[in-house]
């Protein structure tokens, strides 16, 4: 974004692109998916704000118990998942 307040076209095409990846079921099940890991974390007493729910197999839909740790956001956005 310049200085005027104004969006430039890059960042319009990729706002699109956003959008319209977040928009696919499978990405909603994701996401559904990591929401309630962390609301699980928290029923469980488990202090979680500001840190991310980490799933140690990197797949958000497994919430198995064993699988849920909490860690910084850094360390667990640097991690990598691409296996």
């Amino acid at each position: 974004m310049s200085g005027d307040g104004k969006k430039s076209k890059t960042a319009t095409k990729r706002s699109k692109q956003q959008r319209a990846y977040n928009s696919t079921p499978e990405q909603k099940k994701r996401r559904a998916a990591r929401n309630k890991a962390r609301r699980l974390m928290k029923k469980e007493g488990v202090n979680v704000e500001g840190k991310d729910v980490d799933h140690k197999d990197s797949n958000p839909k497994n919430n198995a118990k064993g699988n849920r740790r909490v860690m910084s956001r850094a360390k667990n956005r640097s991690r990598n998942n691409n296996k």
